[in-house]
């Protein structure tokens, strides 16, 4: 039996690209948008126009425009995930959910810093609420929530890949790996909470350790499923987009009598 006090393994950080290696095997299956135009109007101004074809998206907005590959991954019968891994812009990604009932939209802009800054993490993220042109937007719109604060879950990626993560303010998740290549790492770093709907939460995070970040959709309904991607720097330094997804286990939650976390 190994003493995981004394495995030398436990000394050795993983680059992004290792502990990533798979971790999109349980991810829902991706589909084509060929076809699909959406022109999206974000809060406090700005919009995202968005062209498909089968294989690539032309998209303006956000101050830029280009033409880049994308990756489509319908969550729920009306709710699609989309992420364009930028070509045309070195080390960012544009992250978009939205809705085909609702016509209510998120916007994530993920972004690799060009140096390091000690004690802040190298990956970025900037988040806008949105509605498309599909139709008049309805219910509830997207925005931060404290709904995940004092749940414990287990995410299930791969038959390799098992990681704990346990949600304690607006701000801060702690994760620890249970199977793979980062087995006994753990930490606690910066996040960010949406509602999207009902039970279907984005969770972002930004690691402090390595320059990586990451987008997910986690649906805690009926269906216990999370797609996501994750951007930044590989061993060799290079930017890297990858993709995740798999099984939510839930382990339970906690609920706090008085002071509650920030």
């Amino acid at each position: 039996m190994t003493d995981i006090s004394t495995d030398p393994a436990l000394d050795e950080w993983r680059t992004y690209d290792e502990f990533a290696a798979g971790i999109d095997t349980y991810r829902l299956p991706n589909a084509s948008l060929a076809g699909t135009e959406l022109a999206l109007t974000l809060d406090g101004g700005g919009t995202l126009s968005l062209s498909f074809d089968s294989a690539t998206v032309t998209w303006s907005g956000l101050g830029a425009e280009g033409t880049d590959p994308y990756d489509a991954v319908p969550v729920r019968d009306d709710i699609v995930f989309v992420n364009i891994p930028l070509e045309s812009r070195a080390r960012e990604a544009i992250t978009i959910v939205y809705s085909t009932t609702t016509h209510r939209a998120t916007v994530i802009r993920s972004s690799i810093a060009a140096q390091a800054v000690e004690g802040t993490p190298q990956v970025g993220q900037e988040f806008w609420a949105a509605t498309t042109d599909a139709g008049t937007p309805s219910g509830e719109v997207p925005g931060p929530s404290r709904d995940l604060i004092g749940k414990r879950n287990i995410y299930r990626y791969s038959p390799h890949h098992l990681y704990e993560h346990v949600y304690v303010s607006s701000q801060r998740y702690a994760w620890q790996c249970l199977e793979g290549v980062q087995r006994g790492h753990g930490d606690m770093d910066l996040s960010t909470v949406w509602k999207f709907a009902d039970g279907l939460y984005l969770f972002c995070f930004r690691e402090f350790r390595i320059a990586v970040a990451s987008v997910w959709l986690h649906d805690l309904g009926y269906q216990l499923m999370t797609t996501g991607i994750f951007l930044g720097l590989n061993g060799d330094g290079d930017a890297e987009h990858s993709r995740g997804g798999g099984h939510i286990y839930p382990l339970g939650s906690v609920s706090y009598p008085d002071a509650q976390p920030v």
